[in-house]
């Protein structure tokens, strides 16, 4: 719902941060308002952008074996994904600075709050931008283009809530592309595997972020956005279980026709069962009625891609 006060001062907290996080405890004062603009206060999004990249490289790895590349690959992802992340945040934070003001979990954030203005959010989140495409361009042309075509993506999501009832759609797009991309990256090449894995990651982002958006659905009533938590209403708990075996029968199917048989492939079933077992306890620890609960279970599908990413890697070294 609306509240009404004051905004934060420059050195003050962005609401939905975790308390005492890195940026708020540790970082410079004058460089608190940039690092939160780019989320480096809730490293949440990060993690889930980057998860899908270590799931298409490990399943590269796990169908051809290892190769020298793929610790690059892993590792340029990882600085990757925190730039692309922080100047997608970015670019979401400039479109919907007005929408941003008027609802009470984010008017705290730098722009609506004051903290930062619309130029100095623009340049900061083109030298993200271009730092992430200097890394992009260590990985192999199939990647680097795909890289450049995910761009598309990124700028349409912040609109998505503006015309279609299904912007998590959008955003599964978006963060789900690196699957594929560094799947690309291991040898210059794709498959049906790599692509299955991406709509396993689009289910996943379906399931996550029609929690995440539960906690604004009052809100985002009020100021007319649209969302999936808004669609669905009362019937959430269905949609969320389709989106649950969606993505965990996508995975599987994935690993079935790229892993060859034998205890690579064993290790990387049994992730995926641990994927889908950590979404089942998710349903059972839901309320989507109570904000922070919904928070809580979002920010616990860092743990759900985790043990895909393990799994995957174990595998492949297996």
């Amino acid at each position: 719902m609306r509240e009404t006060g004051a905004a934060p001062e420059a050195g003050g907290s962005v609401a939905d941060a975790p308390r005492g996080n890195w940026v708020d405890t540790r970082a410079p004062v004058w460089a608190r308002p940039w690092l939160r603009l780019s989320r480096a206060d809730r490293p949440i999004g990060t993690w889930l952008l980057l998860l899908p990249c270590w799931w298409g490289v490990a399943l590269a790895a796990l169908a051809s074996g290892p190769a020298p590349v793929d610790l690059w690959v892993a590792v340029a992802c990882a600085g990757g994904a925190w730039l692309m992340r922080g100047a997608g945040c970015t670019w979401n934070d400039i479109t919907d600075r007005h929408i941003d003001a008027a609802v009470a979990r984010t008017r705290s954030r730098p722009i609506p709050s004051g903290q930062v203005g619309v130029r100095g959010a623009i340049a900061w989140m083109v030298a993200q931008a271009l730092a992430a495409f200097a890394i992009l361009l260590s990985f192999a042309p199939l990647a680097i283009w795909l890289g450049v075509a995910s761009l598309v993506l990124v700028a349409i999501y912040p609109f998505a809530k503006r015309f279609t009832w299904w912007p998590q759609l959008f955003l599964g797009l978006a963060f789900n592309w690196g699957a594929i991309l560094a799947h690309a990256a291991h040898d210059g090449t794709l498959g049906v595997a790599p692509v299955l894995l991406y709509g396993a990651g689009i289910a996943w982002t379906l399931f996550y972020d029609t929690i995440y958006a539960h906690q604004d659905r009052e809100d985002d009533a009020l100021i007319g956005v649209k969302s999936t938590a808004r669609l669905f209403g009362a019937r959430t708990g269905r949609w969320l279980w389709a989106f649950a075996l969606s993505a965990g029968g996508l995975m599987l199917a994935s690993v079935l026709l790229a892993a060859p048989a034998g205890a690579g492939r064993i290790v990387a079933l049994a992730g995926v069962a641990g994927f889908v077992a950590h979404l089942v306890w998710q349903m059972r620890a839901l309320d989507i009625d109570d904000p922070a609960r919904c928070l809580a279970v979002f920010r616990s599908n860092r743990d759900a891609g985790l043990i895909v990413a393990g799994a995957l890697a174990l595998g492949a070294l297996l």
